[in-house]
């Protein structure tokens, strides 16, 4: 066994995505290489996402599956990242001794130190401190030098919302926004590169620059548009309460800007919006909704809704059913509540049983799936423009791209063309993807 080589397992966000991308990099440096066999590495990682108990749960089961491979090995180093151990530190190392390093969400960049320290020194380690606002500026990750035809690129960093139910201004601290400079500087060098579409991220995007003295958001994205060989552009995650009049107009005018955005409403009820402190009423949302297909007629959005909230009446879930009717999403990411310590949600009082929960919870994904079965079936025979990523993880010869409304498409074609615009027309539409024929270019 070479124990200069690392496997890596990734949950959550595109933060923890992103993060994990920089940690590959980082290994390197040190002369690691990565394997998808975890009985082969020398290194075993987690970067974990605390954000719901469903994905705490499914990290801990994860880490036990590497106990074995510790006790068969015991010069086997394995280590915890992202939200979890942010959030639990030193604690994980008391509760799981195969586990040797824990590292937070700022401490990403003190990973190889760490790793080489459980390996000439023999000794466990934790660093989970937040870092000052200077040292986290000049730690920004700069994603270049991969090759990739799409690319995620941070722009900011924490959050300072506070929503009753969410861990995430806890483990990953106040908000940030890196300059301007940095990120237009990384895009044009990813452009020069070969990429061609760029997803600008981070907790609450729509509060870019506000914090600092920066640009807006809306004057990142015009600049971000004017980049020569970027094609598309997208970002996510938005907060509905800093989606000014100023961002919405840019779907009209923006022409790289894609005709998706994706826009937690997490509940239809003002009750509830109320106490998760969503700072919106339904009535905002709403008129937000109507502006954005006023400027841009073709958009369409994905949402975040929690069933099951403390306090939760079947009038407040009715309310939340009927939004879905009224907005049609393309699609929601749908959650049943789970308390997170540390929450000013975990001590309300919260008299659902969890069948109840799952019962309202089953009816809201039966509502959803029909709407999005009627959006994704209604593109059948349409003519969609896509940009080419590689080969489809369906396999049969096929490539995959998205739309602009971040729909997977497979279609069959030379593998040549990845990284180009194709034109595909939709033949069949799935619950997760779409499938088309490539259009051939008339002469």
């Amino acid at each position: 066994m070479n124990n200069k080589t690392f496997y890596l397992e990734t949950f959550g966000c595109q933060m923890n995505v992103v993060d994990s991308e920089r940690i590959i990099d980082l290994l390197a440096g040190i002369g690691y290489q990565q394997t998808d066999e975890p009985e082969q590495a020398g290194l075993v990682l987690l970067h974990t996402c605390a954000v719901r108990d469903k994905a705490v749960r499914k990290a801990y089961g994860h880490l036990g599956r590497f106990k074995p491979l510790k006790e068969r090995n015991p010069e086997l180093i394995i280590g915890m990242g992202g939200c979890i151990a942010q959030q639990e530190g030193k604690q994980l190392l008391e509760e799981f001794p195969y586990l040797d390093l824990v590292f937070g969400t700022h401490n990403v960049h003190r990973l190889p130190e760490m790793v080489q320290q459980v390996a000439e020194k023999h000794v466990r380690c934790e660093e989970t401190d937040f870092l000052d606002r200077e040292t986290r500026l000049q730690l920004f990750p700069s994603r270049t030098g991969q090759e990739a035809f799409t690319r995620f690129v941070t722009i900011m960093q924490g959050c300072d919302n506070f929503c009753s139910y969410c861990v995430v201004p806890y483990v990953r601290g106040r908000e940030i926004s890196r300059p301007s400079a940095e990120i237009l500087a990384e895009i044009r060098e990813l452009a020069e590169q070969g990429v061609r579409e760029v997803t600008l991220i981070g907790q609450n995007v729509n509060s870019y620059g506000t914090k600092e003295e920066e640009i807006s958001f809306p004057a990142l994205l015009e600049q971000v548009n004017g980049i020569d060989g970027i094609d598309r552009i997208r970002f996510t995650t938005s907060h509905p309460k800093d989606l000014s009049d100023e961002l919405i107009d840019c779907f009209g005018r923006l022409d790289k800007l894609c005709k998706h955005l994706h826009l937690p409403v997490q509940c239809g009820s003002d009750n509830i919006l109320k106490t998760m402190n969503r700072g919106y009423s339904r009535e905002r949302y709403l008129n937000i909704v109507s502006r954005l297909h006023q400027v841009c007629p073709d958009i369409r959005l994905s949402s975040d809704v929690i069933v099951g909230f403390p306090g939760e009446t079947e009038e407040d879930f009715a309310e939340t059913m009927s939004l879905l009717e009224k907005v049609r999403y393309t699609e929601i990411y749908s959650f049943i509540y789970s308390p997170r310590s540390g929450t000013t949600a975990a001590d309300m009082t919260d008299e659902f049983t969890a069948e109840a929960k799952q019962k309202r919870f089953n009816r809201m994904l039966d509502t959803q799936q029909e709407i999005s079965r009627q959006i994704w079936e209604a593109d059948v025979g349409t003519v969609q423009e896509v940009l080419v990523e590689g080969e489809s993880k369906k396999g049969a010869g096929q490539l995959f791209g998205r739309s602009t409304w971040n729909r997977i498409v497979n279609f069959s074609g030379p593998e040549e063309l990845a990284g180009t615009w194709v034109s595909v027309k939709i033949t069949k539409a799935f619950r997760n993807s779409l499938l088309g024929e490539l259009v051939e270019p008339s002469m």
